[in-house]
């Protein structure tokens, strides 16, 4: 089949999704916790530019955690992962509180377009203990000090998850087990520095100083329930899109790029929730007038509607819904 037919289905076929697309993206701003960052991508054709004089162009992937579900949106553009996080969180219910902010401490994640996000900033603790490993052969005995003290930090977070703990329950299991860690891990970090222990200007130094300048968002979890300890879980959305630039290499225009954005946001999400996508993108492209119609009965959370006799409804197919619920 010619390319251009192939660009041709796909592009209506993104368009008859849209709507489902659109759903998710409202969706995803309703989360308790959104996890974001970015990656470089290529457009061929001239994109429209952000802001002027900017010509690099990202693909930020934005993983929004609701409960037990998860959505993963892909967004290509000029635009940072922070600008679109708050362009995603103008949807947001204004009666809901602030969620949860996970990303790595780059402004380019926690600046949107007016400035500051509106949301509870949490750093990723991952990223801060890269910084040691990387000059673990220069300074032994100190990287591995502090690698040990965080290794009982994630064995405790490991343990909550296993005895499946509820985010208040868990915040108080971290407080109880991790926060005596994490204060002398402080005190540790702060007197290396202030007692000449350690030179500033070292790779050893600026892993310290980074940690201690962002240690109040790297602790959130230890005041927030819920709150996660890394941004694992985005980056590993974000390799999703780095797969996707080795395998193709670029987007030809920006109405390519939005397709893809599309089709990946609706397939990850898909499988983040336990839902084949082929399946799942096959009954949407079926029923493309009822996902205009009622796109929330598509998408996340809709409720599994049936009759009084307990059997669902054969109006809409079992295999889209991502988290079944019986309305009776």
């Amino acid at each position: 089949m010619p390319a251009s037919t192939q660009w041709e289905l796909l592009l209506k076929a993104a368009g008859l999704l849209a709507p489902a697309h659109a759903e998710l993206v409202r969706q995803a701003a309703q989360g308790e916790v959104l996890f974001n960052d970015d990656t470089v991508m290529r457009i061929l054709g001239k994109a429209p530019q952000a802001k002027e004089g900017r010509k690099a162009v990202y693909t930020s992937a934005i993983l929004s955690r609701i409960g037990s579900n998860r959505i993963a949106l892909f967004i290509t553009g000029h635009n940072h992962a922070g600008e679109n996080l708050g362009a995603v969180l103008q949807q947001r219910d204004e009666n809901l509180p602030a969620p949860i902010q996970m990303c790595d401490a780059l402004a380019a994640n926690t600046v949107g377009e007016a400035g500051e996000l509106n949301t509870i900033l949490a750093h990723c603790l991952a990223h801060a203990r890269r910084r040691f490993v990387e000059v673990e052969t220069r300074f032994p005995e100190e990287v591995q000090h502090l690698l040990g003290e965080l290794k009982v930090v994630y064995r405790n977070d490991a343990r909550a998850k296993q005895e499946q703990l509820d985010p208040q329950a868990r915040l108080m299991f971290h407080q109880l087990e991790s926060a005596p860690i994490m204060e002398g891990l402080e005190r540790w970090l702060r007197e290396q520095i202030e007692e000449g222990k350690v030179e500033p200007n070292s790779g050893l130094g600026q892993a310290i100083s980074y940690m201690r300048k962002h240690w109040t968002p790297l602790t959130l979890f230890l005041r927030e329930p819920g709150c996660p300890l890394d941004n694992n879980a985005c980056e590993a959305v974000v390799k999703r899109a780095i797969m996707h630039r080795k395998n193709s290499q670029f987007y030809r225009t920006a109405t390519g790029a939005g397709a893809g954005d599309t089709f990946m946001t609706l397939i990850h999400s898909a499988e983040l929730n336990g839902v084949e996508p082929f399946d799942y993108l096959i009954e949407l492209l079926k029923h493309a007038e009822d996902v205009k119609r009622e796109p929330g009965r598509w998408c996340l959370s809709p409720v599994k509607w049936c009759n009084k006799s307990g059997q669902r409804s054969a109006a809409v197919p079992d295999v889209i819904f991502f988290s079944k619920r019986c309305c009776c």
